[in-house]
């Protein structure tokens, strides 16, 4: 046999093993991590869809944010975010005024899922990704690009490691349209 006939046969055989293994359903390169992803989407993906909202108020910040997740994986939202620092006067300590946190106040939109993915470690994690840019073209921070922990939704609360966590690592949003407070 001669080197053309070998290479022609090998070409022949690599063609026949290509169209062999061709098939509709895809192949996940992590089955579990699809499985868990589409367990996880069916338990939470009807409570989580709708408007959310999250507002704290402490010393020297406050904020507060309302976040709408549709049901075609698009994200909405708005955030007011203000601080306030401790200056002292003629020996006194004072507040100054409440003044805007830069390029993290106004209007957002995006998307967001639920997926179960393995972490450095290999141990398997609810999280809850948040992809979002500011609505004006201007500001040069992103709203979102965020893959926090997920914990849990039902009709009434949204519990994910978001931007303000409380001392427990989890920040829980509210069901609702709202408007902040200050």
């Amino acid at each position: 046999m001669n080197k053309k006939t070998i290479i022609t046969a090998l070409l022949a055989l690599v063609a026949l093993a290509f169209a062999s293994c061709g098939s509709d359903e895809p192949q996940w390169a992590d089955p579990e991590a699809h499985e868990k992803t589409e367990q996880l989407r069916e338990q939470y993906t009807p409570f989580i869809v709708g408007t959310w909202h999250y507002e704290k108020i402490i010393e020297k910040q406050r904020a507060f944010e309302q976040l709408t997740f549709n049901t075609d994986g698009t994200l909405g939202g708005r955030r007011k975010w203000q601080s306030r620092q401790v200056v002292t006067i003629n020996g006194q300590e004072q507040y100054t005024d409440w003044e805007d946190v830069p390029d993290e106040n106004g209007t957002f939109k995006g998307t967001w899922k639920l997926v179960w993915e393995r972490n450095m470690s290999g141990v398997g994690e609810n999280r809850l990704t948040l992809i979002a840019d500011w609505d004006n073209e201007n500001n040069p921070v992103i709203a979102y690009s965020h893959n926090p922990l997920f914990a849990y939704a039902d009709a009434t609360i949204l519990q994910f490691a978001g931007n303000w966590q409380n001392s427990d690592g989890w920040t829980i949003y509210e069901r609702g349209e709202a408007e902040p407070s200050f």
